[in-house]
């Protein structure tokens, strides 16, 4: 059974304007490609979970340099990325997208292999995650309050796909496992009981919760203060350690990103490097939940 689709905000780098905007939510809907990559003059490609302080970095930026036009980005997992540098396009249904970006941000293991392909020099620290936590429906109607709680017959989980989003995923079972070693509790919850994603995470969660498929999802902590804040009347937040935002236990994983240079970076690439890098990009980021690496 399916819900009424979460009516997720308009996300996009560039300035506002009257468009038309066509989709339908179950079908046809786009939500991690975003801006005009025709009009654009920069393009940054990145994992997706921190999409909600990027979009504001990319604002702030094509704020700062109108001249930019418009930021094309993607926050898709990174193996989608990977795969459409390598191919030189991606269809998506019926489109086709072919772009070369100026800026890659992802997981370090990632931006090696871009490395590795010979299509960036190096790469540097960016933020990182504050751990990880359970989002719950408002109310927390199964009175989930931490990792024992999982272990019940009645609770079913929701998690990150284990080859599609194998980077996520493994931070997730590192956690869960982790945690439950801690406790001395075993992390074996039935596959039966667990909801696993399809392809992107951090749009999948919050909808199989919405949708009744699972009780509580297992998600990084940035995530899930995104979805409470835009959702508030549907979700909240279940610390896994009693201090979601300031990493109490070493066994609650803190993810890294990097940010580097794609080629030469065309007109723009190197001067949004040297934004990201800076002060206002940091306290943009710890709004958003994350910490500068």
């Amino acid at each position: 059974m399916v819900s009424e689709p979460l009516d997720w905000p308009p996300e996009r780098a560039g300035r506002a304007d009257e468009t038309p905007r066509w989709s339908q939510p179950l079908s046809n809907l786009l939500l991690d490609f975003h801006g005009d990559p025709v009009r654009a003059r920069l393009a940054v490609f990145s994992d997706g979970n921190h999409h909600m302080a990027l979009e504001e970095c990319l604002r702030r930026f094509c704020e700062m340099h109108p001249e930019v036009e418009d930021v094309f980005y993607t926050t898709t997992p990174p193996s989608v990325l990977l795969n459409l540098l390598a191919a030189g396009g991606l269809d998506i249904g019926n489109l086709r997208l072919s772009v070369v970006p100026h800026v890659f941000i992802s997981p370090p293991a990632v931006l090696d292999r871009v490395v590795t392909a010979g299509r960036m020099a190096t790469h540097r620290p960016f933020m990182r995650s504050r751990g990880n936590v359970l989002l719950v429906c408002r109310g927390n109607p199964k009175a989930i309050h931490g990792i024992g709680d999982l272990a019940r017959g009645d609770v079913r989980l929701f998690l990150s796909n284990p080859k599609r989003e194998a980077a996520s995923h493994e931070v997730y079972r590192a956690t869960l496992e982790g945690l439950a070693r801690r406790q001395g509790m075993t992390a074996d919850i039935p596959e039966e009981r667990i909801v696993y994603g399809e392809r992107i995470h951090h749009r999948e969660a919050p909808q199989a919760l919405a949708d009744g498929r699972a009780d509580a999802a297992l998600v990084y902590y940035h995530l899930a203060l995104r979805y409470t804040r835009i959702f508030p009347r549907r979700f909240e937040i279940v610390a896994l350690d009693d201090a979601p935002s300031d990493q109490a236990l070493p066994e609650n994983v803190i993810s890294h990103f990097h940010v580097g240079v794609v080629g030469d970076g065309g007109e723009w690439g190197g001067r949004l490097l040297a934004y990201l890098l800076g002060k206002d990009v940091t306290d943009i980021y710890r709004h958003h939940g994350l910490d500068h690496a």
